[in-house]
């Protein structure tokens, strides 16, 4: 408590134009919380006291946080060294450890099923809170974007279906295409699975231990975890700098703002409806959720997010087939981001969408939001193809590149959580669940 009222005495006195004060007091804070942790130590609390470092850092010494890169990079390239691996064995150990052959091609209707559900209520949520907030009027397009050509292309449905299979299982894991190697992971398992046990059981063991280690290494990278969170958070305030944010900063509250309604409107019903213990579950995915919002990457997360989840009560084999195929089709921080970037387009453009045109827009989104998962900036590449699909201009959204950097952190968040909580609510379904 003493921590927390000195960074928010260190803040009022910045806004009241004493800022060598309220540095010195927002420090102060800062080593006071440092308590927490050193009592009772814990990934999340190291992490949230670093992440709070690296935003005064990133104000008081941005010239040195615009170099801190190299934490956030090097533990980004240690969890891809994992991703791979990790997901091979789990979900072949899970499918042909456990026989569940049958329920894969089940477990899979159910999750793209509860997908489109929740994306498409993600992007209804957000064309309905620009509508409200009208973020985009008024916001001046500067003079050098107003000719910015459109290079994005929307994904069409082959090329969609024909980008999960992996072409070359060596290649998709250089490229770090995580749903390829889930894919081949499937028919993996499931070929597996129809060997004889005498067969099967010298490689399922050795998949099983490979399992074993690779959460283990897990453990020892997220070591790591609060110095690049301090770190990433640092290198983002420091390099984007705060003043140029104020004419968008309508949008960026508009944003958390509906992060919170979807919290509230869609994620806790269906924990309520489902019966999935609400406190536990946000427990339990407390530490990757941080993970993501503080690197900005759903990636980094997802070691971590699996083995909580399968902490929580969720079955190994749902696990890791639902949290992998979520990170494409099942972006509900994504899908918010998207309409409201659309909105955003139209709004400081002077457009007033028709209802048609609204309808248009998200059928459109629905469609190209899949598949975008591994691509930098994956987001913005479907919101240019959206935007030109619906005759929209696109100078406005290069604007949002201003504060894409803040929108990602809760929209990785969104993510992280969304895709943890899917594969609770199909272990629920499916009468697995232990929670």
């Amino acid at each position: 408590m003493a921590g927390a009222g000195l960074f928010a005495a260190g803040i009022i006195s910045a806004l009241v134009h004493q800022p060598a004060v309220g540095e010195v007091l927002r420090w102060a804070g800062i080593a006071a919380l440092l308590a927490l942790p050193l009592r009772k130590p814990s990934l999340l609390l190291w992490t949230l006291v670093a992440m709070l470092a690296g935003i005064e850092l990133g104000i008081d010494a941005p010239h040195i946080a615009a170099h801190a890169r190299l934490p956030g990079d090097l533990f980004l390239r240690l969890i891809r060294m994992i991703v791979a691996p990790l997901l091979f064995a789990t979900i072949t150990t899970g499918i042909a450890g456990h026989s569940e052959l049958r329920s894969v091609g089940r477990i899979a209707i159910k999750s793209l099923i509860y997908f489109e559900v929740v994306t498409t209520l993600g992007l209804i949520i957000g064309v309905v809170a620009m509508n409200l907030s009208g973020a985009g009027w008024g916001v001046p397009i500067p003079a050098g974007l107003a000719s910015a050509p459109s290079t994005a292309q929307p994904q069409t449905g082959e090329q969609i279906v024909l980008n999960l299979v992996p072409e070359n299982i060596a290649q998709a894991v250089a490229q770090n295409q995580i749903l390829q190697v889930a894919v081949f992971s499937i028919l993996f398992g499931s070929a597996l699975a129809l060997l004889p046990e005498q067969k099967r059981s010298p490689l399922l063991t050795l998949l099983q231990s490979l399992a074993d280690v690779m959460f283990q290494l897990t453990r020892i990278v997220m070591y790591l975890a609060p110095l690049a969170a301090g770190a990433a958070i640092a290198y983002t305030v420091g390099s984007t700098g705060t003043g140029t944010l104020l004419s968008l900063a309508r949008l960026v509250i508009t944003y958390y703002v509906a992060i919170a309604t979807f919290v509230l409107l869609v994620f806790i019903p269906i924990l309520a409806i489902f019966r999935i213990p609400i406190a536990k579950f946000l427990r339990a995915i407390s530490e990757p959720a941080a993970i993501g919002f503080a690197t900005t990457s759903s990636e980094a997360a997802l070691p971590l997010a699996m083995e909580r989840t399968e902490e929580f009560g969720v079955p190994r084999w749902i696990v890791s087939f639902v949290i992998p195929t979520g990170y494409s089709f099942n972006m509900t921080g994504g899908s918010l981001y998207l309409s409201m970037g659309a909105i955003f387009v139209a709004q400081t453009a002077g457009i007033h969408l028709s209802f048609g045109r609204l309808c248009t827009m998200l059928l459109v989104l629905m469609a190209t939001s899949k598949g975008i998962a591994g691509v930098s900036r994956g987001s913005l590449v479907v919101l240019l193809a959206t935007a030109s699909a619906i005759n929209l201009p696109v100078a406005p959204v290069l604007l949002i590149l201003g504060v894409d950097a803040l929108m990602d952190m809760g929209r990785t968040t969104m993510n992280v959580v969304g895709n943890c909580m899917a594969a609770a609510v199909i272990a629920k379904t499916e009468g697995a669940l232990t929670a």
